[in-house]
């Protein structure tokens, strides 16, 4: 009987290591090929991993809750072929990947891990890569960098794990000066402060409710952009007449042909694509001093999930895609996300969100950048108003289809100038849209 090794796989360029949730098969239960077996969590994505090949679950070498790099053999599969040992191939594209927060995802971690990397280069440090999730304990801890830099790690190439750090913070170390003089931490290190002891509410006619890991990397992530980001928030109207007309002309012929529904959503990444080409500025990133304008435009989507937490698959290349391939797109990641099917990738490399709280029954909202971006647009909801029209005969008063929007920004790169006339070309795409067009 062949012994199959089952690795930790790889789920995303910048992951490394991954944590053991929860195993679904114990050693003798038998195990058919793509049959999830163990489900991991990453900084990045919650996923199943498959069984590569049909067998008997053999040794399970790890147990929950430990941090394992990518690529190590975590147990064995017996199965019925002829070598005596086997390497199993890559599982990456038979993952079944669950999506977690912003942040998740790309947007959530990349501007912890760019911080890292900019550590190193500036202060000499050793460059050795942190996880994002040891940079949020060490934050959540109290760790500085200094003291990260300090430490022995277990892991490949010395890296510290999971384990190392809350070793040593079990271990009674001394309490350091967060940011060492001159030295400029990573924003996840130094951008949350301490949480407070816990208060008692006994006697209290209350219900505790622990975040689950998805809403504490949502917390978390939240805190930090709004203590990195000096928020502005701009409104506008737009009056949506045109477009909702032309939807409710085409929903129903588009559906049956398509067997899928069209929602505003695609219109509005539609439009916000064409004004980010107009407005380069807006997608973009701000690295101390520096702004990364970003070449492609890949729009996020904020989404809703049945557990009430939010994820943010991306439209990669938006402009690059008509309103029939937005409108695919649109509908797959939201169907992936709704159904726990969101890939690494379906989540990385944002460069603009939008958020539709019109969605629930929202008029407008104050939405929190995602970082490392330096804006996002939020649509409210669609209501028909009476409102004063200009015509050749004079002013006259109709009933159109008007709607609130948004646009949070990071002022230390985008400042009312920009954001105002960004948000306004938004508006007035969508207020040309054309009633006629065909998709």
């Amino acid at each position: 009987m062949a012994k199959l090794e089952l690795l930790m796989p790889k789920m995303g360029e910048s992951i490394m290591e991954a944590t053991i949730l929860k195993w679904l098969k114990k050693e003798g239960d038998p195990v058919e090929q793509d049959e999830a077996i163990l489900e991991i969590a990453t900084d990045k994505v919650d996923s199943e991993v498959p069984a590569p090949e049909s067998g008997v679950m053999g040794k399970v070498l790890y147990g929950e809750d430990e941090v394992i790099a990518v690529g190590t053999v975590i147990a064995y599969i017996h199965t019925d072929g002829e070598a005596s040992v086997e390497v199993a191939a890559p599982v990456v594209e038979k993952v079944q990947e669950v999506a977690v927060a912003q942040e998740v995802v790309e947007q959530v971690m990349q501007p912890v891990e760019v911080a890292v990397q900019s550590v190193a280069k500036q202060n000499g440090h050793s460059g050795r890569f942190y996880s994002p999730l040891v940079l949020n304990i060490a934050r959540t801890e109290g760790v500085s960098m200094d003291e990260l830099e300090g430490l022995s790690g277990s892991g490949k190439d010395g890296r510290v794990t999971k384990k190392d750090i809350l070793a040593y913070v079990k271990g009674g170390r001394q309490q350091q000066q967060r940011v060492a003089p001159n030295v400029q931490t990573a924003p996840s290190v130094q951008a949350a402060p301490k949480p407070a002891p816990s208060v008692s509410y006994e006697g209290q006619n209350v219900e505790i409710v622990e975040m689950d890991r998805m809403r504490r990397l949502i917390a978390d992530h939240m805190v930090m952009s709004k203590q990195v980001s000096p928020h502005v928030t701009s409104f506008v109207e737009a009056d949506v007449t045109n477009l909702v007309n032309w939807r409710n002309r085409v929903k129903g012929t588009f559906q049956k042909r398509e067997g899928q529904k069209i929602t505003f959503t695609p219109i509005f990444v539609e439009a916000v694509a064409k004004a980010l080409k107009d407005f380069p500025l807006v997608n973009a990133s701000v690295d101390g001093h520096r702004i990364i304008v970003k070449k492609d435009i890949n729009i996020g989507i904020a989404t809703a999930l049945p557990s009430g937490n939010l994820i943010v698959p991306v439209v990669h290349h938006a402009d690059n895609l008509n309103l029939l391939g937005i409108t695919k797109r649109v509908n797959e990641l939201v169907d992936k996300a709704r159904n726990n099917k969101l890939s690494p990738n379906d989540t990385q490399m944002g460069t603009f969100t939008l958020t539709n709280v019109g969605t629930f029954g929202n008029l407008s909202g104050t939405p929190i950048i995602n970082q490392p971006q330096v804006a996002i647009l939020a649509t409210g909801a669609i209501k028909k108003k009476p409102a004063v029209l200009e015509t050749e005969h004079g002013d006259v008063i109709a009933i159109r289809h008007l709607m609130y929007m948004s646009l949070s920004y990071d002022h230390r790169s985008v400042d009312g100038y920009l954001g105002g006339s960004f948000l306004r070309r938004v508006a007035d795409y969508l207020e040309a849209f054309d009633g006629t067009r065909e998709i």
